[in-house]
C-alpha cells in the first residue's frame, strides 16, 4: 500500500507541474521576462496593469532616446553649418572690398557676406535651443531617479510573484501529503506553507499598488515632458527657417534691386570727353521727371533744358533752373541748337 501511495503522490506532483507549466505559458509577464503564475483574479488584473505600464514607460524611454540622438545630430550639423557659413561670409566681404571696380558683383558679395552673419546667428540660436530645451530635459528624464525607482518596484513585484508561484506549488504538495497521511507533522507543515503564502499575497498586494502608482506617475510625466519637448523642437525649427527665409528674401531683393539701379542709372561722362566742338541744344520737357539721386535732374512739364550730352543708354545730361543732372532723353523734345563752344550759333 505504501508503494501505491508513493506512486500516486508522484503522479499528482507530475500533474501539478504540468498544470503550472501550462499556466506559465499563458500568463507570462512581459517585464523582466519573468514567468509567474496568477494567484487570483485581483492579482491577475494588477499584474496585467503593471505589465502595461512597464511596457509603456520602456517604449517612452526609447522614444526619448531617439529624440536625444536626433537633437545631438542636429547640434553637430549646426556647429559645422556655423563654421562653414562664417567662412563664406568672410570670403564674400573680402571679395567685395578687394574688387570694388566690379561694382555689381562686388556689391552683391558684400551684401551676402553681411547678411550671412545674421543667418549664422539664427543657426546658433537654434542650436542652443536644441541643447537647453531638448537634450538636457530629456536626458534628465531618461536617467532620472523616479523612472528607475518605479521600474525597480515593478521588478521587485515580478520576483515576488515568482516566489509566490514556488510557494503555491509547495502548498499543493503539502495538501497532497496531508490527504495521503493526515499526521500532525504534515498538517503543521501545511499550515506553515499556507501562512507563508498568505504573507506573500499580502506583500504582493502592497508592493503591486506602490509599483502601479509609481509607474503611472512616471508614465504621465514622461508623456507630458516628451510632448512638450517635441513641440518646442518643432516650434524652434519653424522659427529658425522662417527667420532665415526672411533674411535670404531680403538679400535677394537687395542684390537684384542694386543691380537694376546700377544698370539703369545715368552714365557718368568724364569732362575730358567733352571737346570744344560739343554741340548744345535747347529742349522742352514734355513729361515730368523726379530725380532719385544727386546725379539726376528734376523736370516739370514745360521746363526748358540746355542739353549738353546725349547718351546711347537713353539718358541725357543738361542744365535747368541752375541745376545740372541726368534725365531720360524721351522726356524732352528738342527745340533749338545753342551756340557751340566756339561761339557759332546753330539752329535746329
Amino acid at each position: 500500500m505504501d508503494a501505491l501511495r508513493k506512486q500516486a503522490s508522484k503522479l499528482r506532483d507530475q500533474v501539478a507541474k504540468q498544470q503550472q507549466a501550462v499556466i506559465k505559458q499563458f500568463s507570462a509577464s512581459g517585464y523582466e521576462h519573468s514567468d509567474v503564475v496568477v494567484i487570483d483574479e485581483l492579482e491577475m488584473q494588477r499584474h496585467q496593469h503593471l505589465e502595461k505600464l512597464y511596457r509603456s514607460t520602456r517604449s517612452g524611454k526609447e522614444f526619448q532616446r531617439e529624440l536625444v540622438k536626433a537633437a545631438e545630430t542636429f547640434t553637430a550639423i549646426g556647429y559645422k553649418h556655423i563654421e562653414a557659413g562664417t567662412k563664406l561670409s568672410e570670403d564674400c566681404c573680402k571679395y567685395g572690398l578687394e574688387n570694388a571696380s566690379d561694382e555689381i558683383l562686388a556689391k552683391a558679395a558684400s551684401i551676402y557676406g553681411d547678411a550671412r552673419k545674421h543667418v549664422e546667428k539664427e543657426q546658433e540660436d537654434f542650436t542652443r535651443l536644441l541643447f537647453s530645451q531638448i537634450l538636457e530635459p530629456l536626458r534628465a528624464m531618461i536617467t532620472g531617479a523616479p523612472l528607475e525607482d518605479a521600474r525597480h518596484l515593478a521588478q521587485r513585484y515580478s520576483r515576488m510573484r515568482q516566489e509566490a508561484e514556488t510557494q503555491a506549488a509547495e502548498v499543493s504538495r503539502r495538501q497532497a501529503r496531508v490527504r495521503e497521511a493526515p499526521i500532525p507533522e504534515n498538517v503543521t507543515k501545511l499550515h506553515a506553507a499556507e501562512t507563508r503564502m498568505q504573507e506573500l499575497k499580502a506583500n504582493m498586494a502592497v508592493l503591486g499598488k506602490e509599483a502601479s502608482a509609481a509607474l503611472a506617475a512616471v508614465e504621465s510625466q514622461q508623456q507630458r515632458l516628451t510632448f512638450q519637448r517635441l513641440v518646442a523642437m518643432v516650434e524652434g525649427e519653424r522659427i529658425y527657417h522662417e527667420r532665415v527665409a526672411a533674411i535670404l528674401h531680403q538679400i535677394e531683393a537687395e542684390m537684384v534691386s542694386d543691380k537694376q539701379r546700377r544698370e539703369s542709372a545715368p552714365p557718368t561722362v568724364p569732362s575730358n570727353l567733352l571737346s570744344d566742338k560739343t554741340k548744345y541744344f535747347l529742349a522742352e520737357a514734355t513729361h515730368a521727371f523726379e530725380a532719385s539721386s544727386d546725379k539726376e535732374l528734376n523736370l516739370a512739364v514745360g521746363d526748358y533744358v540746355v542739353v549738353r550730352k546725349v547718351s546711347p543708354s537713353g539718358w541725357s545730361e543738361g542744365e535747368c533752373r541752375g541745376r545740372n543732372g541726368w534725365f531720360p532723353s524721351a522726356y524732352v523734345e528738342r527745340r533749338q541748337r545753342l551756340p557751340s563752344a566756339n561761339g557759332t550759333p546753330d539752329f535746329y
